[in-house]
C-alpha cells in the first residue's frame, strides 16, 4: 500500500509525514512537492519524493501512479485558483486509480459562510462526484494562524479584533495533523466526515490565555469592521487577503467557528490540547526563534 501526502514540505505536511514516519510507515510513504529538491531530508528518510504540481495535469499523473490512499492537503491562494487545482488533482487521482481521498477541509463545509469555506465546498463536492471513497478533515481553526496576535501581545499590545463575542474551536496544527495521520495509517474511514475542534473560546479567552502564558494582563481591544480591515491592511498581510480575514472575523462573530466535536478524541484518543496550554506551546516556540 501506498500512502501520498501532497504539500509535504509544508507547515501541515510536514507534520502529517513526521507522524506517519513515526508510525512505521515511511517505507510505505510517497509525498508530492512542486520543488524535490527541498525534501531531500525526506528522501533520506526512505520517503518516496515525487515531483508534483497542482497547475500541471501531467506531473500529477507521474506522482499519483500506484498511489492507493491520498492525501489532499489544501492549496494557498485565492478561491479561484484553490478549485481549480484542487480539481486537478482529484481528477488525476481519478485516472490514477487512487481509492482514498482525505481532504483538509473546514468545519461545517456545508453551511459555513465563510468567503474561504468556498474552497471546501467546491472540493467537497468534486471527490464525491469523482466517486473515490474519502474522509473529509474538516479543521476548525489552526491556533497559528493567530502569530500575529501572539506578536502582539510579546510586544505589549492589544489585541485588536472585531469579532467580539465570536467563539473558535481553535487547535495547533500538530494536533489537525495527527488527526489526518491517524486516518491515512488506519482503516475504516472511508466515507466519513470529521469535525475537529477545540474547545470553542473567544478572543477574550485567548488574551486570557496569553496573559497567563506570558505572565501579565493582556489587553483585547473590541474594534468594527471597518477598523479591523483598515489594521490588517498595514500589518503587510497580502492584499489579496485582506478581505478574507476581514470577513473571518465579522463571521465568527456570527458563530462561523462555533462548533462542538468529539471528532479529535475518536482519532488521535484526546480531545485538542487546551487552549492555555496550546496558546503557551505557541508562546515557546514564538520566543525560541
Amino acid at each position: 500500500m501506498t500512502i501520498l501526502v501532497s504539500g509535504a514540505t509544508g507547515q501541515f505536511g510536514s507534520l502529517v509525514v513526521a507522524d506517519l514516519i513515526k508510525r512505521g510507515l515511511g517505507g510505505q510513504l510517497a509525498v508530492s512537492v512542486r520543488k524535490p529538491e527541498r525534501a531531500g531530508a525526506l528522501k533520506d528518510q526512505g520517503v518516496d519524493v515525487r515531483q508534483g504540481d497542482f497547475d500541471d495535469p501531467a506531473s500529477l499523473a507521474r506522482a499519483f501512479a500506484g498511489v492507493e490512499r491520498l492525501l489532499l492537503v489544501s492549496t494557498t491562494d485565492d478561491n479561484e485558483t484553490r478549485i481549480r487545482q484542487h480539481k486537478t488533482a482529484i481528477e488525476a487521482a481519478r485516472a490514477a486509480g487512487v481509492k482514498f481521498i482525505a481532504y483538509t477541509s473546514i468545519v461545517n463545509a456545508g453551511q459555513n459562510p465563510l468567503v474561504l469555506a468556498e474552497v471546501h465546498r467546491a472540493t467537497e463536492a468534486a471527490i464525491l462526484a469523482s466517486g473515490i471513497p474519502y474522509a473529509f478533515l474538516r479543521n476548525n481553526w489552526y491556533l497559528e494562524n493567530e502569530l500575529g496576535f501572539v506578536q502582539a501581545a510579546l510586544a505589549g499590545a492589544a489585541l485588536r479584533t472585531s469579532a467580539g463575542q465570536g467563539r473558535v474551536g481553535w487547535a495547533l496544527r500538530a494536533d489537525y495533523a495527527l488527526a489526518a495521520a491517524a486516518v491515512m495509517a488506519t482503516g475504516g474511514h472511508e466515507n466519513k466526515t470529521y469535525e475537529l475542534c477545540g474547545a470553542p473560546a473567544t478572543y477574550d479567552e485567548l488574551g486570557a490565555a496569553l496573559g497567563q502564558a506570558l505572565g501579565r494582563p493582556v489587553a483585547v481591544e473590541h474594534i468594527n469592521d471597518a477598523a479591523y480591515a483598515e489594521s490588517l491592511a498595514g500589518s503587510g498581510l497580502p492584499a489579496f487577503l485582506v478581505p478574507v480575514f476581514a470577513d473571518m472575523a465579522t463571521k465568527i462573530r456570527e458563530g462561523a467557528l462555533d462548533k462542538t466535536s468529539s471528532d479529535f478524541q475518536k482519532l488521535i484518543g484526546r480531545p485538542a490540547k487546551p487552549l492555555t496550554e496550546a496558546v503557551a506551546q505557541l508562546v515557546n516556540q514564538v520566543q525560541k526563534r
